[in-house]
């Protein structure tokens, strides 16, 4: 009876040792599955048929070399509550980084509210995200409300721009997300959003829900 009972507690170790390496096992191929379906989220082909859009101002979108999510980085909405890029997921989702100290920024800005304008009633959404200071915030808002129907959102830390993959070193940058919440491109510099070239991009992105 002691040598069996000595033979069980001798076996569990290994028996616990095998379920461990079993469920590691499982944990790698799900996250092997998930890394696959990610990535199959921008392949060669679609890469190509967006860049096939890309003319004129659009001439300068760049598709991403792997796909990859939105930051979860916060920013403000117009009621000062937290918001982030996921809040829009469902919606192909034109995100936009300017300030007013950002000549190219104000110049481009009646052009997204055009664009803006377009896709109303569409899954189509413009955050155009302020990274003005704190003590501009206001003259911020105000710019923004000569362009409707832009929403105000605002990242006072100026902490959004750092936490995309590649960083968007400079103002304007626009990044373009499809309504699975992956991006898709992004475009670095002022550029005519209200153009037919812009729309037939946005409209290749909207193709694809």
């Amino acid at each position: 009876m002691t040598e069996k009972s000595g033979e069980k507690a001798a076996g569990e170790p290994k028996a616990s040792r095998l379920k461990l390496g079993l469920w590691g096992v499982a944990v790698v191929g799900v996250a092997a599955v998930l890394y696959i379906i990610v990535q199959a989220s921008i392949n060669p082909q679609r890469a190509d048929d967006l860049k096939s859009f890309a003319k004129g101002d659009m001439a300068k979108f760049e598709i991403p070399a792997e796909a990859a999510v939105a930051p979860v980085t916060s920013f403000q909405n117009a009621s000062g509550a937290t918001a982030r890029i996921a809040d829009f997921k469902g919606k192909v989702t034109v995100v936009n980084l300017w300030a007013t100290w950002c000549a190219p920024c104000v110049i481009e800005m009646p052009t997204l509210a055009k664009l803006a304008a377009s896709y109303q009633g569409k899954p189509v959404e413009v955050v155009a995200v302020s990274v003005d200071r704190p003590q501009d915030a206001e003259k911020a808002r105000a710019f923004i409300a000569k362009h409707a129907p832009l929403a105000f959102y605002h990242d006072p830390k100026m902490a959004l721009p750092f936490a995309f993959k590649p960083v968007a070193s400079g103002m304007p940058t626009t990044i373009i997300y499809g309504a699975d919440g992956i991006e898709r491109g992004r475009l670095a510099g002022g550029a005519d959003w209200s153009s037919a070239e812009a729309k037939a991009l946005i409209d290749a992105v909207l193709a694809e829900s």
